[in-house]
């Protein structure tokens, strides 16, 4: 751990966060699942989609660009999809109503889709595909954003590095879960490098002009590289397709960035589809086909013999196990920030 680290328990930074959230404004069990869901993209290891973004959030409350008690409501219906209106609130309590409104849904018909219009950044996709996989739905959660990948060879960005993530339940420690961004890597990864004072590889991102670029501070001006070149980039049109243009919501530039337009609701949009596979298959043989798929992956050979396969949503478990054992890193002057939010809004927990 580099010396500018500070390692803080889970469980206490948890509670210091739902604290902030609920002085912001939210409903103590919305502040609690924001905060929740936060700490725990920090203990799989996802810390650029963690605590890290807690001063922006507290921010858009601040300035009304989010709503923290937002009232979701199904506006369009025909049987086992819906779009959902997220009222402006919080990506991360609208996405879970809407997981969750389609695992109702997928209970009652076995398969179902919920759009939302008129959210908010959500953070890691998984979280929500996650939801789905804890009542033993597979989930699918995707989610655009403002536009930030250039196509190859482009000087104009043309679509958002729009996450998607998808969970299938195991039945054992850890559910699979795949879930990225569709660019080369996630916009975070830009943030993190900056406050640490990092450089990035070159091929991360590129700055306003479209140039290759190794300062952070550069490429969060500029443009973000697809991952996989044109398939990336066509997926990336996909989710934006089914997130923000079918549901009726806005989508490209229409997306309004939450650093850039500080005061303003983002008009995000999601999509969140969950799937029964109990309704085709047997629990117990679920499970079986399950555990034959993790063995295979596990036992395929490597020529470097001293490393491992792992299946998606592996490390992240193991990440967990040790962070909630060793406490969860974050940088000091993230936790100064945090303290001074806390001192400032009057809450007496610390850090």
């Amino acid at each position: 751990m580099s010396e500018d680290k500070t390692l803080v328990n889970h469980e206490k930074l948890e509670a210091f966060v739902t604290d902030l959230f609920a002085q912001a404004g939210m409903r103590e069990e919305d502040a609690a699942f924001h905060a929740s869901a936060l700490v725990q993209t920090n203990l799989w290891g996802v810390d650029s989609h963690g605590v890290l973004r807690v001063p922006v959030y507290i921010e858009r409350f601040r300035s009304g660009a989010m709503n923290p008690r937002p009232e979701t409501k199904i506006v369009r219906a025909a049987g086992a999809l819906e779009v959902m209106h997220g009222d402006d609130g919080p990506g991360f309590i609208v996405g879970r109503d809407a997981m969750n409104r389609a695992v109702e849904l997928a209970e009652e018909h076995s398969l179902a889709a919920v759009g939302v219009i008129r959210s908010n950044h959500f953070g890691a996709a998984g979280i929500y595909a996650r939801l789905a996989a804890e009542r033993d739905k597979i989930g699918v959660a995707m989610t655009n954003v403002i536009p930030n990948i250039v196509a190859p060879g482009g000087s104009k960005p043309v679509t958002g590095n729009n996450p998607l993530a998808i969970a299938v339940p195991t039945f054992g420690e850890f559910p699979f879960v795949l879930d990225m961004s569709l660019s080369k890597v996630a916009g975070g990864k830009l943030l993190l490098a900056r406050k640490r004072g990092e450089k990035i590889p070159l091929d991360w991102a590129t700055d306003a002009e479209g140039r290759p670029t190794d300062d952070p501070e550069e490429a969060f001006d500029g443009f973000l590289l697809p991952v996989g070149g044109y398939k990336g980039l066509g997926l990336s049109y996909a989710v934006d397709i089914l997130s923000g243009l079918i549901t009726g919501g806005v989508f490209g530039d229409d997306i309004k960035s939450m650093y850039r337009h500080r005061g303003e609701p983002s008009l995000t949009c999601h999509f969140m589809i969950a799937i029964d596979p109990l309704a085709i298959m047997g629990r117990e043989e679920m499970e079986q086909r399950m555990d034959a798929f993790y063995q295979r992956i596990k036992t395929s050979p490597m020529w470097d013999e001293s490393k491992q396969m792992y299946m998606p949503g592996e490390i992240e478990y193991l990440t967990t196990l040790e962070r909630a054992e060793e406490g969860v890193p974050i940088s000091q002057t993230l936790r100064d920030e945090l303290t001074a939010l806390g001192e400032e809004m009057g809450v007496s927990r610390t850090l």
